[in-house]
């Protein structure tokens, strides 16, 4: 990545950025906190005259549902654009305000349609209910709480009707009368027992059941004229919808290049001092020259370029490149987080182990097939990363499945070509007998490990970490550590002479103790004054444990490789007893119930398939990304999108 300082007249901004910067893919950096140190620098303020028109467009387009549509072909000049705009909006405005009108009206209908529809079962004329000269009504409703005492109250206490029209679960609606004389005292009643009280406009004639009726029939008619004004709207937009879609690439394309003020930074001027703007980002080294090629004989611009090593105050970002074959495993590296600039990008590295690792926990010929059509498939039409992600771990699944003789859980159709998981068992001195697959296992993670460790000594070289590098548990200090206790079992297994005792004590001594000192150190390689700490006791006691632990992780983390064969061995019994369910006997197809074959077949391929999928990320983050990977790193964005080449 170049840094690139990019500076000019302050009129000249929108040409650099629509003639140069939007070819080109450049991750902006706020000017002002970028350059903090530089004197009176201002913010580049100024409202985004495209925002209203582009907000008309995208209303447009939602109308002809063209939001998913192919991008337009061609280009419009500015004022064609917003010729196209105002002529559109014009031809639609009468019927877009008439649209807002019946709207509206359409809105205190429903408003009041709610208001009268728990009251629909009271069967008088609301006209002279509401015309009473010496009763009062109430409209409202209470808690079926209050029932009891509200009816013991109505019948004996007070001079009061009240008539029920709706009820539910919480609350029964009705209507109260009571009259002129008792109407403070009973409304007083009637709110101690939480009476909510509904207030109903005078505009209702007549029962209200068929008041009812009658407002849904406006509704409806209400309904009818706005589609009426939807459809006129819409046939007025069709008929230039090409030129809306062209008008609204421009037209964004100009809003977005205009935004970038927002990250610019603005010089102090006046009159005879003219003003000039100031913009910061990231390039690739390649896009970065090109620029600065095409520049060169430009005198309105000015451009210093600098490394990321110098002292620039924001981290570079981070643009992954991998092969398009890996692309879909970059999902796994950003959820964990993205590698920082100088840190080594596990991408491919997680591709080939976690397909790897899937097959082996996975391993059958006719599932893997099915996981790898549909994934490719998948991943080909919707492009959906996790699809990829299957669709290469399937085909890992098809290769072991050769190599443990199973299709479709059928043990017996394809012969091994390398062992049966549930039944190859190996010897070993001091351990006896130990299924293969176990021991397969422990060595690939073994390997892993050290491979991981190797990861973490190239990440601290980069970074130039002496602790990270040398003395730390997954530095230098440490794969000798590992690997001579690697070394030493893997001969003591195989019944060769094990090195002499010094040497052993050499392999292993040492590099503990490196490990128990590195913080003292690390300082001594940089130099510094205070490489002992001043409480030595408490020093040594913490080195102690933090030891222990180290030594105690190394033994975990290389166990925890043992899920490997044992999901292999599961897969394989899980399909037997689907198998056996479904009444197969070895090479007795005819008694076969098919059905369960294949729904048994399904619920391993999708239960299964998930809990092997989820168990070998857990070993990329916790047992291999935990050695080496920091994952600190921030996402490339490109403020402006590449619109042409260069």
């Amino acid at each position: 990545m170049k840094f690139l300082s990019i500076t000019g007249p302050r009129a000249d901004i929108d040409r650099v950025v629509s003639d140069y910067l939007s070819r080109y893919e450049i991750h902006l950096e706020n000017a002002l906190s970028e350059l903090q140190t530089v004197q009176n620098l201002r913010s580049f303020i100024e409202i985004n005259p495209y925002k209203e028109w582009l907000t008309k467009l995208d209303g447009f387009i939602q109308i002809l549902n063209l939001q998913n549509g192919a991008a337009p072909k061609g280009c419009i000049s500015l004022e064609k654009a917003l010729d196209t705009v105002k002529d559109l909006d014009a031809k639609v405005s009468d019927y877009t305000a008439k649209k807002m009108d019946y709207q509206d009206e359409r809105d205190k209908k429903e408003a009041s349609l709610k208001k009268l529809e728990p009251f629909r079962e009271f069967p008088y004329d609301l006209e002279q209910v509401m015309n009473f000269q010496f009763i009062k009504y109430r409209f409202g409703r209470v808690s079926r709480l209050y029932l009891n005492k509200l009816q013991a109250y109505v019948n004996e206490e007070i001079d009061t009707v009240f008539y029920r029209c709706n009820e539910d679960d919480q609350y029964i609606w009705g209507i109260y009368f009571v009259p002129n004389s008792e109407v403070r005292r009973v409304d007083a009643v009637y709110s101690s027992m939480h009476f909510e009280r509904y207030f109903l406009p005078n505009e209702y004639a007549g029962v209200p059941n068929e008041v009812y009726k009658q407002m849904k029939e406006e509704i409806a008619a209400i309904d009818e004229k706005i589609a009426d004004c939807d459809k006129k709207i819409r046939q007025a937009l069709e008929n230039s919808s090409q030129e809306l879609l062209l008008a609204r690439k421009k037209i964004s394309s100009l809003s977005t290049n205009f935004d970038v003020r927002k990250l610019a930074a603005c010089t102090a001027g006046d009159d005879k001092d003219p003003v000039y703007y100031i913009l910061c980002g990231w390039m690739t080294e390649d896009d970065a020259n090109a620029f600065l090629d095409e520049i060169k004989d430009d005198k309105n611009l000015l451009c210093m370029v600098e490394d990321s090593d110098n002292q620039v105050l924001h981290e570079p970002p981070t643009k992954l490149k991998n092969p398009k074959i890996v692309k879909p495993f970059e999902m796994f590296i950003r959820m964990y987080g993205l590698p920082a600039y100088n840190e080594f990008d596990p991408t491919i590295f997680v591709a080939l182990t976690y397909a790897f690792i899937f097959g082996a926990m996975f391993g059958d010929v006719g599932q893997g097939l099915c996981l790898a059509i549909g994934g490719a498939l998948l991943y080909h039409f919707k492009k959906i990363d996790v699809a990829g992600c299957i669709g290469c771990a399937g085909i890992f699944s098809t290769i072991f499945g050769f190599l443990y003789g199973s299709f479709f859980g059928f043990e017996d159709v394809l012969p091994a070509l390398w062992l049966k998981p549930k039944e190859a068992m190996a010897t070993l001195p001091f351990v006896g007998t130990l299924n293969t697959v176990f021991v397969v296992a422990i060595a690939f993670g073994m390997f892993l490990i050290l491979l991981t460790m190797v990861f973490h000594i190239i990440n601290g070289f980069r970074a130039k970490d002496v602790e990270g590098t040398f003395f730390d548990t997954n530095g230098i200090a440490g794969l000798v550590f590992y690997g001579a206790v690697v070394t030493v079992i893997f001969l003591f297994m195989t019944g060769h002479t094990l090195p002499g005792a010094v040497v052993l004590a050499v392999m292993f001594g040492l590099p503990l103790l490196v490990i128990f000192f590195k913080e003292p150190l690390s300082k001594l390689a940089e130099h510094r004054s205070d490489a002992m700490p001043q409480g030595k006791g408490m020093f040594l006691l913490t080195s102690f444990f933090e030891l222990f632990e180290v030594i105690l992780s190394y033994f975990s983390n290389t166990l925890s490789f043992v899920r490997i064969g044992a999901f292999a061995v599961s897969h394989a019994a899980m399909m037997e007893v689907v198998l056996m369910l479904a009444g197969y006997e070895g090479g007795g197809l005819g008694s076969t119930n098919w059905i369960v074959v294949v729904l048994g077949n399904l619920f391993v391929c999708g239960m299964e398939g998930l809990i092997v999928g989820i168990q070998v990320l857990r070993l990329e983050y916790y047992e291999m990304f935990s050695r080496f990977y920091k994952g600190s790193g921030k996402p490339f964005v490109p403020f402006v999108k590449k619109s042409g080449e260069k």
